[in-house]
């Protein structure tokens, strides 16, 4: 009961931020509640949230279900992250020094609880982790030094929610003009 009434007043739009920082009964409330993908990490209720209040607020009883999410969109967000800092762009190559995949299981659930939120889309979350990944690189071929090796693990990627900015960017309709590979260069 304790968590259904935390979830009204967020839904509400009570400050439940500040009245449970105080309280560390509050504070594992919320965490659970979000945990569970019925708020976010900003303290607003979430579509899954709104769906239960009204499942329980209904007069007749049907079965609630949880939406479910496709476990393959994580797993082609999971392919599409980079295994290493080490790569090959425009014809030059980057020696890198670590794994940047982590946590797989972790990260599926971070994931899963980002869609369960409905502000992004699987594919929003791919694309923007592809844009980031050719700023960096491209970035590489016009410093000469790898970029990528600044790129957060992807637990970190998803908990500091480093993709906001480029689905932002991306949204807003920017593009990268890709280098290409040099065919030949004449010495002067």
């Amino acid at each position: 009961m304790d968590m259904v009434f935390l979830l009204m007043m967020v839904h509400e739009q009570y400050d439940v931020k500040s009245i449970s920082d105080d309280n560390p009964k509050l504070q594992i409330l919320c965490q659970s509640i979000h945990r569970k993908g019925l708020i976010t990490s900003e303290y607003k209720i979430t579509e899954t949230g709104t769906k239960l209040l009204e499942y329980l607020k209904a007069k007749t009883r049907q079965k609630f279900v949880k939406p479910k999410i496709s476990a393959q969109e994580f797993d082609d967000w999971w392919e599409a992250y980079p295994g290493t800092d080490s790569f090959v762009h425009a014809g030059k190559k980057f020696q890198g020094s670590r794994s940047l995949r982590s946590a797989k299981e972790d990260c599926r659930v971070r994931f899963n609880v980002i869609l369960s939120e409905k502000e992004y889309t699987a594919q929003e979350l791919i694309d923007a982790m592809k844009h980031d990944v050719l700023l960096k690189k491209e970035a590489s071929i016009k410093e000469n030094r790898n970029k990528l090796s600044f790129m957060q693990n992807s637990l970190t990627y998803l908990n500091q929610r480093s993709y906001e900015p480029f689905i932002e960017l991306i949204r807003a309709g920017e593009t990268i003009k890709e280098s290409v590979k040099p065919v030949g260069g004449t010495d002067i």
